[in-house]
């Protein structure tokens, strides 16, 4: 055999469909029942409804350069492209509305339209020329004017970067949204770098979701993969790897403090020590509604967006960040939410809806955040709570046991800061390829980071092909 995969999440998956195509064999192996990690769907609470186990929308798998290539609509896998990809409601009513068009977004932002305009044209031009690079290993760009003029404001804080450039409520809270997806807090830099590609995202490519669920992601993988002659064998953990079959390389979809308890004896001391040091980030506390009705949403904009940030101000959204990085659970935190239900009428019984919502945790916290999170969705949604039928909750470590990738609630495969941003999960010239000869790994852990993208399983696989499997 000449390779084994050990974990079914879309790296893994990524990286065996590469392995395939390019002509050698492989099996993937995965410890839980239903293949697909953080992509996976099922019902939580009520017959009928549809719910994300794990990542609901997906912009950066629609615009993956990896997945692009695949025929995966010919497997099954189609997108949704709700008509906004995303809202930011205030009180009062209003709301800021990232559209697909950048001058329509701009005509929600007050006083920052011209300048909305003027930081997000150029880049969303230069889309296609930097993506490369986003979601590319650390290497010499291939268009260094696109990547310089994106780069000099990514880099910054996301708070410095919307408080030089906005005057208004909206534009200043809009990009402190999409930049909390980095996990860090607003003050510390490269949060604008995830502000930045986010926004874009929304103009280039939008933020789709899969009809039917996230789940059919990873089918589609799967089927191709099998179509390509690979094999996937779900309920098969792998504690350590002498109970790997025996092939030419073995990649692992895993993080640092997994893989050193797999294959952490084949390693030098060195590597061992980088991977002990490896940080993770914070958790997430996650609640899936089954609805009565749509949610209620003040601002009429909601009604069109797939996705809806629930924190207001830039300033609350900040102080609620900050809170979470010191240990502390915000009174008000910053709430992602998914209404796929609204666009895709298969997730839920007729007439009945389901939400998607989550909030930023310290890592390993136990704290019950669901009576935070109802008060900001019913902050802008009055009368959200009675349409509530039923709700699922996890916590930290509820995540871990449904993937053991999401360390201590962790989703993004370790934190992303300056340190963490390229040299993942240590500091060496081919991240994914470790100092045992035919041991890889192809998570999150690596190069360009979470997402569900495919990009670390694929480059992990490359590195294979180029050294061990060549």
């Amino acid at each position: 055999m000449d390779a084994v995969v050990v974990g079914s999440g879309p790296n893994g998956l990524a990286a065996a469909v590469e392995l395939a195509r390019n002509g050698r064999s492989v099996v993937v192996l995965e410890a839980e029942d239903t293949v697909g990690g953080g992509t996976r769907s099922g019902e939580l609470n009520l017959p009928g409804f549809i719910h994300d186990l794990g990542s609901a929308i997906h912009p950066l798998g629609y615009a993956s350069p990896f997945f692009s290539t695949l025929p995966l609509k010919e497997h099954g896998l189609e997108w949704v492209h709700p008509p906004a990809p995303l809202a930011h409601p205030f009180d009062g009513g209003r709301a800021a509305v990232l559209e697909r068009s950048v001058e329509e977004t701009g005509k929600t932002l007050g006083p920052d339209a011209g300048a909305y305009r003027s930081l997000m044209r150029p880049i969303t031009r230069d889309f296609d020329r930097i993506i490369d690079s986003i979601l590319g290993p650390p290497r010499p760009p291939r268009h260094p004017l696109a990547l310089a003029r994106f780069g000099l404001r990514a880099v910054r804080s996301a708070r410095g970067l919307a408080e030089s450039l906005f005057e208004g409520e909206e534009a200043r809270g809009l990009f402190a949204g999409n930049a909390a997806h980095s996990f860090l807090p607003m003050e510390q830099g490269p949060s604008a770098a995830f502000g930045l590609v986010l926004g874009t995202l929304g103009h280039a490519a939008g933020w789709p979701f899969p009809r039917g669920g996230s789940q059919k992601i990873a089918d589609a993988l799967v089927s191709y993969l099998r179509s390509l002659g690979g094999e996937v064998h779900a309920g098969v953990r792998v504690r350590s790897v002498e109970e790997v079959p025996r092939a030419r390389s073995v990649l692992f979809d895993v993080t640092p403090r997994q893989l050193l308890e797999i294959a952490g004896q084949h390693f030098p001391a060195r590597y061992q020590s980088a991977l002990g040091r490896y940080r993770y980030g914070p958790g997430v506390f996650k609640v899936d509604f089954a609805l009565d009705g749509p949610i209620p949403w003040e601002a009429e904009g909601c009604m069109r967006a797939g996705t809806v940030h629930v924190g207001g101000t830039l300033e609350e959204i900040s102080a609620g960040e900050a809170a979470v990085s010191r240990g502390d659970h915000p009174e008000r935190p910053f709430v992602l939410l998914a209404q796929q239900s609204l666009f895709d009428a298969s997730r839920a019984p007729e007439g009945k809806h389901t939400v998607w919502a989550y909030c930023h945790v310290p890592n390993g916290s136990g704290f019950d955040m669901t009576e935070r999170i109802e008060q900001q969705i019913e902050r802008f949604a009055p009368g959200f709570r009675d349409r509530i039928l039923a709700k699922t909750t996890m916590g930290p470590a509820d995540l871990q046991r449904i993937n053991a990738n999401h360390i201590g609630g962790d989703i993004n495969g370790g934190l992303l800061d300056f340190r963490q941003l390229f040299a993942r999960p240590a500091a060496r010239f081919t991240p994914y390829s470790t100092p045992a000869p035919g041991l890889y790994i192809c998570s999150s852990s690596t190069p360009p980071g979470g997402g569900v993208h495919g990009m670390c399983g694929y480059f992990a696989a490359r590195a294979a092909l180029a050294t061990t499997l060549r």
